[in-house]
């Protein structure tokens, strides 16, 4: 069915027409991304297949992120640039690279864009120092099937033949038992529409892992070695995926992913990029959300429920003390309401505006005086 982009959006000034992605939070209604999604650049088609169908849904975690759904808003500078680097990503099949200082909430666009545009469950891989480019695809316990294997043989015994003689060779466990794919390698499942990828604090991985990305992100595609060795006897290998209760279908040890999934890579920038990664990506620096901002994330976690005055005086405070501290948390400024409301029914005392600044430390590490200034 083929629908009408004119009708599945609604254009104004601050939300132009080759947007498919609003940033306003209202979900796509009566359509698919795929039915309003242009066909890709031919330099970034891929062609894996069976297409799988929707994957699962993850609404507990997305509200958790991102609170209730927010009603449609005008967009600010803040929400409009974001936007435009996020259509210019899922147009182009291109990494979006997220920078900017710890706690302005890059983790979170990936949740928007999954609950706007229905994408379902967030596939996130969080970097450590240790993360290497195969934990991302994939994951498989040879020590594991060589124990279970050892166990089976010895519980047929000797005798397990019945014939007298030598016993039949005991059938291997299923190699596909012990391979589980990644956060990136099940993004790059041949889904129908784009898997929403999540690799966070890039930036704290080992130098290499932006480099070995590289390849796979123009590619579209891996392969699993230990698969490719068993294909004659296994042509098709069910492997488990990073969805819960997750399965996938792999051929001839080969992924190929059919739409390039939406790929949002965090970094609190504290290291550079090899220049060969950042051409192959857009890069969005995430700006400090302003005071309209703040008041609408606190309306999609508490509600409009809470008295003005106490939500003002604590954005007004928080963002005084940001500048002061040298950058301060979304959930700090969460936390704080919450524990606002618990003490107050309308205006806020000192006393809450006090146990307020006590969690508004800095987030650098600075001390406990430079946390606690008035």
């Amino acid at each position: 069915m083929t629908h009408d982009r004119t009708d599945a959006f609604a254009s104004g000034p601050d939300r132009p027409r080759w947007w498919i992605y609003r940033g306003t939070g209202e979900e796509l209604r009566d359509v698919t991304l795929g039915a309003v999604l242009p066909e890709p650049p031919p330099w970034r088609r891929f062609t894996g297949g069976p297409a799988l169908s929707r994957p699962p849904s993850d609404e507990a975690e997305t509200l958790r992120r991102l609170g209730a759904r927010p009603s449609a808003r005008p967009l600010s500078p803040f929400a409009r640039r974001e936007a435009e680097m996020v259509n210019a990503s899922l147009l182009l099949r291109r990494p979006l690279l997220v920078t900017g200082r710890p706690g302005t909430g890059k983790s979170s666009l990936a949740y928007r864009v999954s609950r706007e545009l229905r994408l379902g469950r967030v596939l996130r891989w969080h970097i450590t120092s240790t993360s290497t480019l195969q934990r991302g695809l994939y994951e498989y316990d040879a020590i594991g099937r060589v124990h279970d294997t050892a166990a089976l043989r010895a519980g047929l015994g000797p005798d397990s033949g019945g014939t007298g003689g030598p016993a039949a060779p005991a059938p291997l466990p299923e190699i596909g038992d012990y391979l589980q794919l990644g956060p990136l390698g099940t993004a790059l499942l041949p889904w129908e529409e784009p898997r929403v990828l999540l690799i966070d604090e890039l930036d704290k991985s080992d130098i290499d892992l932006a480099n070995d990305l590289l390849s796979v992100f123009e590619e579209g595609s891996f392969t699993i070695p230990e698969l490719v060795r068993a294909r004659r006897r296994h042509p098709v290998v069910t492997v488990q995926t990073d969805d819960p209760r997750g399965e996938a279908a792999v051929a001839g040890g080969v992924v190929t992913c059919r739409a390039f999934p939406v790929v949002i890579m965090t970094s609190n920038s504290e290291r550079e990029f090899p220049p060969a990664f950042l051409r192959r990506c857009l890069v969005l620096t995430m700006p400090e959300p302003g005071a309209e901002d703040l008041t609408h994330m606190l309306a999609a976690h508490f509600g409009d429920d809470t008295p003005p005055g106490l939500v003002g005086s604590l954005i007004e405070r928080f963002l005084e003390r940001s500048r002061e501290r040298g950058g301060l948390s979304i959930d700090q400024l969460l936390n704080s309401l919450y524990l606002a409301r618990s003490h107050d029914a309308g205006e806020p005392s000192d006393g809450v505006l006090s146990l307020a600044d006590t969690l508004w430390h800095r987030l650098d590490g600075g001390g406990a005086e430079a946390g606690g200034a008035r």
